[in-house]
């Protein structure tokens, strides 16, 4: 098992990582006294798999726990389902002393954080993710929130988790999109932070698709520890934690125009080539740079291009209500060289549109 930390000081919580620690979840949470009962937020098609499995692990540990579910899908992550969840939690009986449990991928994980983070003003929540995507990427930080028809992910909130419970065992269930979904993320981090990891996605790219566990467990935990390192020197995004939006600012515009018919992860693949070709504009990255990023994306049988039938305008509309937008201004995360990046609003409305073609 490997344990990190997220470090903000009172608010700091671990990162578990270990093939089969689904089972051992409530062991732990009754050590950690987080919540007298708990209640597991799933959508339907990850309350089949696990639903039952994590109730066994909470009820054999002593602990009370119900099992709410919602319909899955990018669709259900609005106040609605929040709000249909909030009135259930209510009929239960459900109080300030109670917990929630995200127990499925990023859409699960963002309802159930900003439920936690809204209902009775608060109450405390874990994360167990079952998504590569959200093992990597949206279970640490503590960013939440919901869509709105306005944009992705525009009305939420920051609340950080009490504890992120990462089973690699789970993978082996998961569709091949969903896995190559969440490697776009895992490129991410290499591209932004860590030059040896990206090496390291080049060269272990038989291992990572033939979901080798120790091959997996290094490359969640170099995610993890990046992502964790980045939010405890900028917890609201102030600063250096916008570099986590590499390829977002773009996939998240793609990942709308197509009214969600691109997935986030196929979404932001596509946006990090084309950050990489603005840079390339900009006279920041190489060529070659460039190259190996295209490359890596393409050979991990991830999309490269925007599509041709999306509307471009749109996705023009979608850049300009994008959350990190300021003063009408769209910033965006573009790399100097893989490891290290740059925050530029410099962007001449010829070079988006080239880079939109």
């Amino acid at each position: 098992m490997i344990e990190l930390q997220v470090g903000l000081d009172d608010r700091s919580y671990p990162i578990f990582i270990g093939a089969g620690c689904l089972a051992s979840v409530g062991v732990d949470l009754v050590s950690r006294k987080v919540a007298k009962r708990y209640g597991i937020i799933a959508d339907d098609k990850v309350a089949d798999f696990y639903g039952q499995q994590l109730l066994i692990s909470l009820e054999k540990a002593g602990l009370a726990a119900e099992l709410f579910t919602f319909a899955h899908g990018e669709a259900s992550k609005t106040l609605q389902t929040v709000g249909d969840l909030a009135s259930r939690l209510a009929r239960a009986g459900f109080d300030r002393q109670d917990g929630l449990i995200a127990l499925g991928g990023g859409v699960t994980g963002d309802i159930t954080g900003f439920l936690a983070s809204s209902y009775m003003r608060g109450i405390p929540f874990v994360q167990i993710p079952t998504s590569l995507l959200a093992q990597v990427d949206s279970s640490v930080g503590g960013k939440t929130g919901v869509d709105i028809p306005e944009g992705k992910n525009l009305v939420g909130a920051f609340y950080q988790p009490k504890a992120v419970y990462i089973d690699i065992a789970v993978l082996a269930t998961l569709p091949r999109q969903e896995i190559l979904g969440g490697l776009a993320e895992v490129i991410k981090y290499g591209v932004i932070r860590d030059a040896g990891f990206f090496s390291f996605l080049e060269n272990k790219r038989n291992d990572i698709l033939g979901l080798e566990p120790a091959i997996l467990a290094e490359m969640i935990s170099t995610c993890c520890r990046i992502k964790a390192e980045v939010v405890a020197c900028d917890e609201r995004e102030g600063g250096l934690r916008k570099i986590l939006n590499f390829g977002h600012t773009i996939g998240h515009a793609v990942e709308a125009a197509s009214s969600f018919r691109i997935s986030h992860g196929f979404a932001v693949a596509i946006g990090m080539v084309a950050a990489a070709k603005l840079a390339v504009m900009k006279g920041f990255l190489s060529g070659h740079d460039l190259e190996r990023i295209t490359s890596l994306i393409a050979t991990y049988g991830l999309p490269i291009n925007v599509p041709a039938d999306l509307d471009r305008a749109a996705l023009k509309t979608y850049l300009k209500t994008d959350k990190k937008a300021m003063g009408g201004r769209v910033y965006y995360i573009l790399p100097d060289t893989i490891g290290t990046t740059r925050i530029t609003d410099d962007i001449s409305a010829r070079q988006l549109d080239d880079v939109l073609l």
